[in-house]
């Protein structure tokens, strides 16, 4: 499976950051991907009243974005906000292009590091894995990274490839608790884990507002064996791998930790 990871700036208007995914989507068909993944939030950025721009999932915006996966046939993960039914929003992934049309919405919220997301955000509840090109993918939003579970039931529902959306914080060592995560939930999984970040605002000449988690960049893809396969710096960029499900297998086999588990 070939995925391209696009890293971007998002900025506070949806329809500016609609022109951000077709270039990604553009560049994503030219390198022959299977599928196109942006980060969190690709939609608008943190740092803003999100219920304003928040649509559904029929809505503009992700009409556009499925019409651009379509149109180029590939698929396309991206972040977005969808309406939730008390005043807040739902921080959503939508999933489509390929024959899928679904979405994941974020279960663990960013209630860290000063941040309250779930002030604003109410939380997801269900687990979501897609089959694309004859491999199951799972996925999960940014701070999901912290939590070892939610990985190890997406591999316990076939996943072999993890995708994982961010708009990761910025602060001291947050780089490195980042790479760190990444890391060991591939291996705690045994699977591919893709993790497509905000690129750092600052590369962009932008200066973060206030708590908001708005990216760092670095982002990566980390084998089953929890080694780095590839990175991107800090800046906008797109980042092109080619994913053998053979190395899950062989992985799995060396490192049985998900049939070892007692817990």
């Amino acid at each position: 499976m070939r995925i391209t990871l696009c890293q971007i700036v998002s900025g506070p208007d949806p329809k500016a950051n609609l022109e951000l995914v077709a270039d990604g989507v553009r560049r994503a068909a030219e390198a022959g991907a299977d599928l196109a993944v942006f980060p969190e939030a690709t939609m608008a950025c943190f740092g803003i009243k999100l219920e304003p721009v928040a649509e559904p999932l029929d809505g503009p915006w992700a009409t556009e974005v499925r019409r651009l996966a379509d149109e180029a046939g590939i698929a396309v993960m991206a972040g977005m906000f969808t309406p939730a039914d008390d005043g807040r929003v739902v921080n959503t992934l939508l999933i489509t292009g390929r024959g899928l049309d679904t979405s994941y919405d974020k279960i663990h919220l960013f209630d860290a590091f000063g941040f309250t997301e779930s002030r604003t955000v109410a939380p997801g509840s269900e687990p979501v894995t897609v089959d694309l090109a004859g491999t199951r993918i799972g996925v999960a939003t940014c701070y999901d990274v912290r939590f070892p579970g939610l990985y190890t039931t997406l591999a316990d529902r076939g996943a072999t490839v993890i995708v994982t959306a961010a708009s990761w914080g910025s602060g001291e060592g947050k780089r490195e608790q980042w790479e760190l995560l990444v890391r060991a939930r591939a291996l705690d999984s045994t699977s591919w884990v893709v993790a497509c970040g905000q690129a750092d605002p600052r590369s962009v000449g932008r200066e973060p507002s206030g708590r908001a988690p708005t990216g760092i960049g670095h982002s990566l893809v980390a084998s089953p064996t929890g080694q780095v396969h590839a990175q991107l710096a800090d800046a906008p960029d797109v980042l092109v791998v080619d994913l053998d499900p053979e190395v899950v297998a062989q992985a799995r086999q060396a490192i049985p930790v998900l049939a070892n588990r007692r817990f």
